[in-house]
């Protein structure tokens, strides 16, 4: 049985709604956590291609921007050398890149909100994901469903990502420098 079908599904779910419904809740949280693993490989996938697209963007505005460069140093030539029309195509020219240039970085704002959202999903899975796996523990183990007052000996079941992980840590840097522990 498939209990998502979109990623948001897996974000918005109340894991204890699906298991109080389930026969045998040990099974259905294995069932639920291979798949939350199968959209959480997604939305990695979907945050690198982003990030990817976003990157490709940046360099082709690079590229733009250097012949945005050239057509200018033309039009500086040219008109130094008492070419009036050919500098105007020259500084015409620099328009069009400019134009261009214009439109990419739109597309590349868009890009990077893609990319923002992405990651801020990805996230919201990976704390969904943490939760089955604590559930799935408690289910296994017969501890009660009560959060825990602090991390199990067992967090590296769930460890966070690399770049949530420098998160932790800064945050760790900057509640220390507030009780003055630097």
């Amino acid at each position: 049985m498939s209990y998502f079908s979109r990623l948001t599904d897996i974000v918005t779910c109340s894991l204890s709604d699906i298991l109080a419904n389930e026969a045998d809740p040990a099974t259905a949280i294995g069932q639920i956590i291979r798949e939350m693993d199968e959209g959480l490989a997604g939305a990695t996938r979907s945050v690198n291609t982003a990030a990817a697209n976003a990157e490709r963007i940046r360099k082709e505005i690079d590229e733009h921007a250097s012949k945005a460069e050239f057509w200018t140093s033309e039009a500086k030539e040219k008109l130094q050398a008492g070419a009036d029309d050919q500098a105007r195509l020259a500084l015409a020219r620099r328009r069009e890149v400019d134009d261009l240039i214009a439109g990419l970085d739109l597309q590349r704002k868009a890009a990077l909100a893609t990319q923002e959202h992405l990651t801020t999903t990805l996230h919201a899975l990976e704390a969904r994901l943490a939760d089955a796996r604590r559930r799935q523990q408690q289910l296994t183990t017969g501890e009660s469903g009560e959060p825990e007052a602090a991390p199990s000996a067992d967090a590296s079941a769930t460890a966070p990502s690399e770049s949530r992980a420098a998160e932790i840590e800064s945050d760790l840097e900057a509640l220390r420098r507030e009780l003055g522990q630097s």
